[in-house]
């Protein structure tokens, strides 16, 4: 029972009185603040590449290979006819024959110049509304606050003033 009133003393001696009140007060001063945040713009870059063209290549025979189409058509010439003139006619056909052939190949014949283009994501450095600074009054006592709401100086505005004994 002792413990019981030594608490509800304390309780008692410990309890503030407060007193709460809801007012119109006067907005006095107005600041927008900012802050600066990175923004992505897509933009377009273009530059010049050199482009390889394919195509076929005729690099015409070789001696080697025009002088193997000539001992190969001399000899085929030599045994079909049995005779030097044979061998020498094979011969000129053999060589003909490779020259006509050729080196045909698919490869680069030249370059041409192409614009490509692509899109890129730019960062841009930009400033944009974070808040408001509010300063009011009412009656003398002054306060500050931040809001997103837009205010001018002379508007009113709802406040609690609480008063508290210490």
């Amino acid at each position: 029972m002792k413990n019981l009133l030594l608490i509800s003393t304390i309780l008692a001696a410990s309890v503030t009185t407060a007193a709460a009140e809801t007012v119109r007060a006067t907005i006095t001063y107005v600041e927008p603040r900012y802050e600066t945040v990175t923004e992505y713009q897509n933009s377009t870059q273009c530059y010049d590449v050199e482009v390889p063209v394919y195509g076929n290549t005729n690099n015409g025979a070789s001696g080697g290979d025009v002088l193997a189409g000539m001992i190969i058509g001399g000899l085929l010439g030599k045994g079909v006819t049995g005779d030097d003139g044979g061998a020498a006619a094979g011969a000129v056909m053999g060589g003909v024959i490779a020259a006509d052939k050729g080196q045909n190949r698919r490869g680069v014949v030249g370059y041409r110049t192409e614009r490509q283009c692509e899109q890129v994501q730019v960062p841009t450095q930009v400033s944009q509304l974070r808040d408001y600074l509010i300063r009011f009054s009412w009656k003398g006592a002054t306060g500050s606050a931040y809001t997103y709401n837009r205010y001018n100086v002379g508007d009113k505005i709802s406040a609690t003033v609480s008063i508290r004994a210490n």
